[in-house]
């Protein structure tokens, strides 16, 4: 929260450490109301470090991310689909993928050690502003995608897609209408997780327009869900699983609780990684699938960026859409009964129940036992995953089957299994 563990004086920090390793920084930043303090103290940390420093002003993180390809790296103020009072930095490399584990520790060692990173007074860097960037990104869609023409209902939450999102689906040819488009740091018009109980105006909106689409992002854009023509939300998974099936994709990338549907639509061919786009930016590096994201609502189509990027999922599926109604081709994709659960235990305890539950699951019997982040135990017609929370004391249970009476017995296993280990 800024204020507390989020201050000027951490910013002045990361700067300070972004700035020791990289000498060409690019910065932009959310509509948030700390955003411009945590900008102004990134860049004279980093410029005390000898970098040159690039202003990009307001814009989406994948604009930013597009942005730093042309810099040692780029560093994005916001907290993404977090509350107004919270903030944070995002750090992305040339390729548009996010700092990796190692990047992070070094940044983090030379936090905590500030004489490494100071620098001679005829070293000190400058700052100048970046031009173009939201230009840039809408012109890179364009060229990807081309035109189509459906109308279309764009919820900007107040955030920093605002700038972007709707001129890029005009530029496309589409009939744009908006709500929520006018920055505001405090989010008046609802939180900035598009989730679909946040969503009831622009539900509203499509139907009473008679839209073809309605769009929604998060605070800073790397996020993106849908509602159909009849005002049916349409959430991450099922997104992950059409655009799979769209771009006809030989494989994907997906974390660990994505849905089994992917598995239809790639013939199995799919890569579990740990929750968080950037396990997901790793493994499409690796395995070279042209697509990967999260049921959360991010999307990575590594030929434009490692980046998550809502702006060109959303004309992604604007295109999409210009040739079928959205419902119809999510009503053509395989669907499963699915349900979660929570249980909370004490925090001092959280060591004790990982090996617990380690124990438990290591000794069961199923198809496939998946531990990169927790353990998901597959089986012919479902799977369930036993997972800590990385924010909550809690352990989480989720699961999937082809059919009600599977589901239950998953979720019955996996509930059990739980219980006995919090005891």
């Amino acid at each position: 929260m800024v204020g507390r563990e989020i201050t000027a004086d951490l910013a002045l920090r990361i700067g300070e450490s972004v700035g020791h390793q990289h000498k060409n920084v690019i910065i932009g930043k959310d509509c948030r109301t700390s955003s411009d303090m945590m900008e102004s103290a990134l860049a004279a940390g980093a410029m005390a470090s000898g970098a040159d420093v690039y202003l990009t002003g307001m814009v989406s993180t994948p604009t930013l991310a597009r942005a730093a390809f042309d810099h040692s790296c780029g560093l994005m103020v916001t907290a993404s689909h977090n509350p107004a009072e919270y903030n944070g930095v995002k750090m992305w490399n040339p390729d548009g993928s996010a700092f990796d584990s190692r990047q992070m520790n070094e940044v983090e060692n030379l936090i905590a050690d500030r004489r490494a990173v100071r620098t001679d007074w005829k070293e000190v860097g400058r700052q100048s502003h970046h031009a173009g960037a939201i230009q840039d990104h809408i012109e890179d869609v364009l060229r990807s995608l081309g035109q189509c023409h459906v109308n279309v209902v764009v919820d900007c939450g107040c955030g920093a897609t605002c700038t972007i999102t709707p001129f890029l689906l005009r530029r496309m040819g589409c009939s744009v209408l908006t709500l929520n488009a006018q920055p505001d740091g405090y989010f008046p018009g609802r939180q900035p997780e598009p989730t679909e109980e946040q969503l009831g105006d622009l539900r509203q909106m499509v139907v009473s327009k008679n839209a073809d689409l309605g769009i929604a992002h998060d605070g800073d854009g790397d996020r993106m869900v849908a509602m159909d023509e009849n005002g049916r939300f349409i959430d991450g998974d099922k997104l992950l699983a059409l655009f799979a099936s769209l771009m006809e994709a030989d494989g994907i990338v997906a974390p660990i609780d994505a849905s089994m549907v992917l598995d239809d639509m790639v013939d199995g061919n799919v890569v579990r990684t740990k929750v968080g786009d950037v396990h997901v930016a790793e493994a499409l590096k690796k395995s070279n699938f042209p697509f990967g994201g999260e049921p959360s609502g991010t999307f990575i189509f590594p030929k434009e960026s490692y980046c998550p990027d809502g702006v060109y999922a959303a004309a992604f599926l604007a295109k999409c859409v210009a040739e079928n109604r959205l419902s119809e081709l999510v009503d053509a994709l395989p669907s499963y009964p699915s349900a979660r659960e929570s249980f909370i235990f004490q925090p001092q305890e959280r060591d004790i129940a990982r090996g617990k539950l380690a124990g438990e699951m290591a000794n069961l019997k199923c198809n496939r036992l998946i531990t990169v982040d927790g353990w998901r135990a597959e089986y012919q017609d479902g799977w369930f995953l036993v997972r800590l929370s990385g924010t909550e004391p809690k352990v989480r249970v989720n699961a999937e089957a082809r059919n009600k009476e599977e589901l239950n017995r998953l979720m019955n296993l996996g509930r059990g299994i739980v219980k006995r280990c919090l005891k």
